[in-house]
């Protein structure tokens, strides 16, 4: 909440400056950019929201709690990054067709300057803390701040041509930035999606593997399964153990995967360990061989 609460005000104060030059000079480049930090800073509204209910405690209606409104907030901030491109990219395309003086070059190059610096302050904050809580929002709207920096940099591009006799340069260089936020759009809902679709990077399935193999007791580790919700993993892992344990002994070594799970692998919030003996080790003896009962007709339960 507190990256979000000054990348807002750094990102709104930024934009509205620019505002005001855009209004002076006339320049559909600069306007573009303007538009693009507007909806930056508003992106935090969504996720300062999400984090909010992130907090609240699970019920029995949501046992899960409500960490995926997380990824709904991921989702309003791609449609508002398109529906910005979209309207930077009409306003560049009528001005390439319709021509129009910019003024106020010298504002125009401060203000992409000042565009640069806004964005890369909250690319920093965003990034460092998305990382420190393991929030791929968080975390690509940090980068979209980064690369938006960028793109407030070709504004410059932009000023200097028209200075340098070369009109048609502003509208061209407002297309360009349509495209580089399209571009942004496409990276950021492949992220956004494959966490909804409880998508994981296999580097962290295999570090879960890595900490219960290393677990006394543990013969095998199988069917490791991880999803995100909202900023926190939640697993479950089979293990398979000596079938003469007792079930206390058992548990102890399934206690033990869990702690060692919880200390190796990052923005783990829950490990559920279902303990196997070693001669059944895996889902495929978890099956229910055919059976009849209560008048039904033979069937199977996998």
């Amino acid at each position: 909440m507190w990256a979000l609460k000054w990348s807002f005000f750094g990102l709104l104060a930024t934009a509205l400056f620019q505002l005001v030059v855009v209004v002076i000079s006339g320049s559909v480049a600069l306007f573009a950019d303007t538009l693009h930090n507007f909806a930056d800073a508003a992106t935090a509204i969504p996720l300062a929201i999400a984090f909010a209910f992130a907090r609240l405690k699970p019920s029995r209606r949501f046992p899960y709690g409500y960490g995926r409104v997380e990824d709904l907030a991921g989702v309003l901030i791609v449609v508002t990054i398109l529906l910005t491109a979209l309207l930077a990219g009409y306003e560049s395309l009528l001005r390439l067709f319709r021509p129009q003086p910019v003024e106020h070059l010298w504002a125009v190059a401060g203000a992409s300057v000042v565009g640069f610096l806004g964005n890369e302050a909250a690319a920093l904050i965003r990034i460092k803390v998305g990382r420190e809580i393991g929030s791929a929002a968080l975390v690509a709207d940090g980068y979209h701040a980064r690369a938006d920096g960028l793109t407030s940099l070709a504004v410059l591009v932009g000023a200097i041509g028209v200075w340098s006799g070369y009109p048609l340069a502003d509208p061209m260089v407002g297309l360009l930035i349509t495209v580089a936020i399209l571009h942004l759009v496409w990276q950021s809902a492949r992220a956004v999606f494959t966490r909804i679709l409880d998508g994981v990077d296999p580097e962290v399935l295999d570090a879960v593997e890595q900490a219960a193999r290393h677990v006394p007791g543990v013969h095998n580790v199988a069917e490791v399964r991880a999803r995100w919700i909202g900023h926190r993993l939640t697993l479950e892992l089979n293990v398979a153990v000596n079938p003469d344990l007792t079930v206390t002994a058992g548990h102890a070594v399934a206690k033990e995967v869990r702690h060692q799970v919880l200390h190796h692998v990052p923005h783990v919030s829950g490990v559920t360990v279902h303990v196997d003996p070693a001669t059944e080790s895996g889902e495929a003896f978890h099956h229910i061989d055919s059976h009849a009962h209560d008048g039904l007709p033979v069937h199977r339960h996998r």
